[in-house]
């Protein structure tokens, strides 16, 4: 089975192409490196320093003596995803080709343009390139728990059942996004929708939630192979950035009261939900949602957890609680269901004092990188003067 993996030099399309090239599929990269693009226009880089992607793909097939294709070039650019396309013919499309920061798409109108024109246009060309060229492969896309937002009722898993003057119907789910981020993803949803409809074309849309980890079995077979890690204010997970600021004895910033509530998930899972979405394709005509995370937490929880386990190694932190940049609910109810992945095998590793003892070691082994002043945010949700600076 030949699987094409969009977006393969990030944090999560790097480990996936590596993990499904070692269950035997066939796999090739496409990639532009826009995100490498940004890290330099904002200063901020991974904690640890990355090979490029052709040379990491040439340490994997000496390790392994499995090859993987790369393909670079931009998805906004609909010939050259036609075209390859047309070459590769996939069997599935895994999709992570997407600007993935909240806080960059808020930091001003440039931004915010390019977020929603990279992310909106880049999957409008794929699903016209699937339309002509492979009608039959299963689109599988990395979609955000954020585009429901904190509703007052249970978030169902992309749909609803609504009963309304008499009458039922099977609706989308409501979206309430955080960003212009998680808005370029409700319009991904839609038109993923809506191609699935019309063409008869095959998806699985996967709304994770916050995701933290550093290795993979496959990452940790050579030092040369490691993902992308980010610790900062604006690629920065919050648990991967807690770690970070434990191990460099500064503060762990928390945004407000830190009683906002997120559905969170580890690298790892990332992957065998990605497996068991490709192993269970949709069937033609059909988009499925699925909510993928393994739990939740409190932002100020996850940092209580840090703190715990840091005191049990010696080492001692802090929490400071800032102005929250965001514009959130801190005090809400928060129930996603999640369920289909569940039923479908996924076996989740659930956050654990050895998963953080494991993250804590390894930041520790780079603690001299860190680059404490790209932790703090510095990208404000609103336009009051007063909270952050804002550019235009």
């Amino acid at each position: 089975m030949k699987i094409l993996v969009l977006g393969g030099d990030g944090y999560l399309g790097w480990p996936t192409s590596l993990f499904l090239s070692v269950k035997g599929y066939e796999i090739y990269i496409i990639d532009d490196f826009s995100k490498r693009k940004i890290e330099l226009e904002e200063g901020v880089i991974p904690l640890e320093s990355l090979l490029p992607l052709q040379e990491r793909i040439k340490v994997w097939e000496k390790s392994t003596g499995r090859a993987i294709g790369i393909h670079v070039g931009s998805l906004t650019n609909h010939r050259f995803i036609y075209a390859a396309l047309e070459e590769i013919q996939p069997d599935v499309i895994v999709h992570f080709a997407e600007q993935p920061s909240a806080p960059y798409s808020m930091k001003g109108r440039s931004q915010a343009v390019y977020t929603q024109s990279n992310n909106v246009i880049g999957t409008l060309n794929l699903l016209f390139a699937m339309r002509s060229y492979c009608p039959n492969a299963h689109l599988v896309k990395l979609g955000t728990l954020g585009e429901y937002g904190t509703p007052n009722i249970d978030i169902e898993e992309g749909y609803i059942k609504i009963q309304h003057k008499g009458r039922e119907d099977l609706l989308p789910f409501p979206k309430q996004p955080f960003s212009f981020y998680h808005l370029s993803k409700v319009h991904d949803s839609n038109n993923i929708m809506f191609a699935c409809r019309v063409w008869g074309l095959r998806a699985t849309d996967l709304n994770q939630g916050v995701v933290y980890g550093i290795d993979t079995a496959e990452t940790r077979m050579d030092p040369d192979l490691k993902t992308s890690f980010h610790y900062d204010s604006i690629f920065g997970t919050a648990l991967n950035r807690f770690v970070a600021q434990l191990v460099c004895g500064v503060p762990l910033t928390v945004y407000g009261s830190g009683r906002q509530e997120r559905g969170i998930i580890n690298l790892i899972d990332t992957m065998q939900c990605i497996q068991l979405a490709i192993e269970n394709p949709a069937s033609r005509g059909e988009c499925r949602i699925f909510n993928q995370f393994t739990e939740s937490h409190s932002i100020l929880g996850l940092a209580k957890k840090v703190l715990s386990v840091g005191k049990n190694m010696g080492i001692n932190g802090t929490v400071e609680h800032i102005r929250n940049p965001r514009v959130e609910q801190e005090d809400h109810y928060y129930n996603p269901v999640h369920t289909k992945l569940v039923e479908l095998g996924l076996e989740p590793h659930f956050l654990s004092e050895k998963i953080i003892e494991g993250m804590i070691n390894r930041v520790t082994n780079s603690r001299e990188a860190i680059n404490t002043e790209t932790i703090r945010p510095k990208i404000a949700w609103t336009m009051e003067k007063n909270r952050l600076t804002i550019a235009r």
